[in-house]
């Protein structure tokens, strides 16, 4: 059997182009990404995805492989796969200020460990609160949400030197304003009544004097913050889901994938 060199490019296309923004989706998005998801498992993950969604995608143009215009689709397919995956980054970056904010306010801010998904250092909180965020993603199929979308941009966004344009670049980066102002919404309850209880404390410091404010006050304050995260921890997990909802809309949105 013979193969002709444009027989081989076409085949190599239509499978190397989807493998790209597949997996350039797979290194950024939350869970995929994480330090604790084998490397060898991830390939295989892209592989598998990319052979199911080969034949249902529109074919990719037939282009040389070491011409410009292939380097300009290699980059369109990272950019859209890499912005997918950050946009939801995002959302969990939110929940992480918002525990640092709660950290810092209750004096735990010293109190530090590896983030096992990005493998940085985070205060206590914010590490607990990532966890319900990623169990909480992956109850509500978040991951499987992920996926549709990224089934249905190779419809709306197919393989070609097109893609993502500047504007769509300019609304990524100002949605990420979006990363503060939940995260500090987040926190608002918990560090109001901590601001409350340190100003009972400048009180009774300033009643009584010889009282060791300072003694009893970092554990009063540490007690009074776990009660308060524990009373508003509902309320935390809801805003946390209203924004995984809003990022994946804008995500379809940025896509222009009708919902």
């Amino acid at each position: 059997m013979l193969f002709s060199d444009v027989q081989l490019q076409t085949w190599l296309a239509a499978f190397f182009w989807p493998f790209v923004r597949i997996g350039a989706l797979m290194i950024s998005a939350p869970v995929f990404s994480s330090r604790q998801t084998p490397v060898l498992f991830r390939i295989g993950f892209t592989l598998v995805l990319t052979w199911v969604l080969v034949p249902v995608i529109p074919p990719p143009p037939v282009v040389d492989a070491f011409s410009h215009e292939a380097f300009v689709i290699l980059l369109q397919q990272i950019l859209i796969g890499v912005f997918m995956g950050f946009i939801l980054q995002m959302v969990f970056a939110a929940l992480i200020f918002g525990g640092q904010v709660i950290a810092y306010s209750m004096g735990l801010g010293f109190a530090s460990m590896v983030d096992p998904q990005n493998g940085v250092q985070v205060p206590v909180i914010s590490q607990f609160y990532l966890i319900l965020a990623t169990l909480l993603f992956l109850i509500l199929n978040g991951h499987l949400v992920l996926i549709e979308t990224l089934a249905q941009s190779f419809h709306t966004f197919p393989v070609a030197m097109t893609g993502l344009s500047q504007n769509g670049l300019s609304e990524i980066v100002g949605w990420a304003s979006r990363m503060f102002t939940a995260g500090l919404l987040m926190a608002l309850p918990v560090v109001a009544a901590l601001l409350l209880v340190n100003l009972g404390m400048g009180v009774i410091g300033r009643a009584a004097p010889q009282l060791n404010i300072f003694a009893v006050g970092f554990p009063m304050s540490i007690l009074i913050g776990f009660m308060l995260i524990w009373i508003t921890l509902p309320d935390v997990m809801g805003n946390f889901s209203q924004l995984l909802d809003e990022g994946l809309s804008f995500t379809q949105q940025l896509l222009r994938i009708e919902r």
